[in-house]
């Protein structure tokens, strides 16, 4: 039996027109928009559909937005197709949330919840410090951990090899990136994000989402749910919690939670929501296992296609 991990986008794949055309033609698509307003107050399907892009990219609502896409998505493929088995998920950062929600951990509607109020509590921390992030590609991660020491800023992503995002004051990213370019990095890019996301300038949203967590009942995963912080499968429920408060300032682990899932037999990865990016980076870890994804119709239908297809008897 082949192994199949789900993996679900985070903050930064939001685009607008996300999920539109899913919702044109499938009942449950339409369905999950109209319940995400009902739940959040607000016209979430108006910023996938139509944007402005400005106010989609605002992190109070990109969050809830990739978490409804991927949900989605999600759905879509358990629907048009029925015999799909996976046993493992995970998620990159936001996407953790729709990874446990997938593994029963807790409900769609009590993890949208979440989302929406962990991306308002970001927000409001972005709003008091002053703080960016860059891409470091090219620079291998124990030089790259130098740059951070000597610049005063954290390692926020671990994504894949030759890829490295860092955190931190604005003005001190800058600094961290002239030595990241000294030390033969091929490029050191900022980005453009609205704070220091996974470093210490993020702490003041920590004891909101704990707050936010305690109302919410948390189950034993059905499946193994890989952990961005510890790059292994989460624990027990009450771990689970401290797991994604401590995300938060944490770096994502990334390419050794897929290397994890690598090492205990995985061979097929399936995206879903808006982007390819995770795809991107599997790519860069193991060119060898099969990787599918959702993000739209045409996606959809060609991976349905691939997972429908006769396994090779070669």
């Amino acid at each position: 039996m082949r192994k199949t991990a789900l993996l679900f986008a985070g903050q930064g794949a939001q685009i607008v027109g996300m999920g539109h055309d899913l919702a044109q033609v499938h009942l449950t698509a339409k369905t999950l928009f109209q319940q995400a307003q009902e739940i959040l107050g607000y016209d979430l399907q108006r910023l996938c559909f139509q944007g402005p892009e400005s106010e989609l990219t605002q992190t109070e609502h990109a969050q809830p937005a990739i978490y409804l896409v991927g949900w989605i998505a999600f759905q879509l493929l358990r629907e048009q197709y029925p015999a799909l088995e996976f046993h493992a998920t995970a998620g990159l950062s936001l996407g953790e949330f729709t990874a446990l929600a997938a593994a029963e951990v807790f409900t769609f509607e009590d993890g949208l919840r979440l989302v929406r109020q962990r991306g308002l509590a970001m927000q409001a921390a972005c709003a008091q410090t002053q703080g960016a992030m860059a891409a470091i590609i090219g620079l291998e991660e124990a030089p790259t951990r130098e740059v951070c020491a000597e610049a005063g800023v954290a390692l926020a992503n671990l994504n894949c090899p030759g890829q490295i995002v860092i955190s931190g004051a604005v003005e001190l990213i800058e600094r961290a990136c002239e030595l990241a370019r000294a030390r033969g990095a091929k490029k050191a890019l900022p980005l453009p994000v609205a704070g220091a996301y996974h470093s210490p300038l993020m702490a003041s949203a920590q004891a909101r989402l704990a707050q936010d967590l305690k109302q919410v009942t948390l189950k034993a995963p059905s499946v193994p749910v890989v952990s961005n912080v510890t790059a292994e499968p989460h624990g027990a429920p009450e771990n689970i919690s401290a797991r994604l408060i401590e995300q938060v300032t944490s770096p994502v682990r990334w390419e050794a939670g897929i290397r994890h899932l690598l090492n205990q037999g995985f061979t097929r990865f399936i995206e879903l929501g808006p982007g390819k990016a995770l795809s991107g980076f599997l790519r860069r870890i193991d060119r060898n296992v099969e990787s599918l994804n959702v993000a739209d119709l045409p996606s959809l239908e060609s991976t349905l296609q691939a997972l429908r297809a006769p396994a090779s008897s070669g």
